[in-house]
């Protein structure tokens, strides 16, 4: 897994298709895509496992007990391109458009495997993720610890193309 790029600015996931993603025109459907993303930002952003790797940015804990939740308030999702069924992984990059005081905007963009040629980008994406306290169900404020290594990879926020 690829951390940054040349800019230091946008972490590279490796997302690998699986068959039940495609629909019955034999491409990503547009709910795997969200389901893609979403396993994109928890491999991003949540501590490794015992004997697993993660980049810099995962600091946090995964599960209601830990006391945080990580919900999705708002996402949208721009398709550039179908994107068919590959063996070669899916590369999201992922950079933070914002950091608030309890919420992100996280920024994605879904490539063909950086060792294809051509290269295509497939989709745009933004998911604003408000960080809530599991007891009382408010919003909690971003640690400092989740400030200082989601702050080397903020960027431009993704400006849309057909609103």
């Amino acid at each position: 897994m690829s951390e940054t790029d040349s800019t230091g600015s946008r972490l590279h996931i490796p997302i690998h298709l699986r068959w039940g993603d495609l629909d019955a025109f034999n491409h990503v459907n547009n709910t795997s895509m969200l389901k893609l993303l979403e396993e994109a930002r928890v491999r991003a952003f949540w501590r490794a496992g015992p004997g697993e790797e993660a980049p810099s940015t995962a600091v946090l804990d995964s599960g209601i007990d830990e006391g945080v939740l990580t919900l999705i308030a708002r996402q949208e999702i721009e398709y550039l391109a179908p994107v068919p069924y590959q063996r070669r992984p899916l590369e999201v990059q992922m950079w933070f458009g914002k950091l608030g005081g309890s919420s992100v905007e996280v920024c994605y963009e879904v490539h063909n495997d950086p060792a294809a040629e051509p290269r295509t980008l497939y989709a745009r994406s933004t998911a604003i993720i408000v960080l809530v306290d599991a007891g009382s169900g408010t919003p909690t404020r971003l640690t400092q610890e989740m400030r200082d290594a989601w702050a080397p990879f903020v960027g431009p926020s993704i400006e849309y193309a057909h609103r």
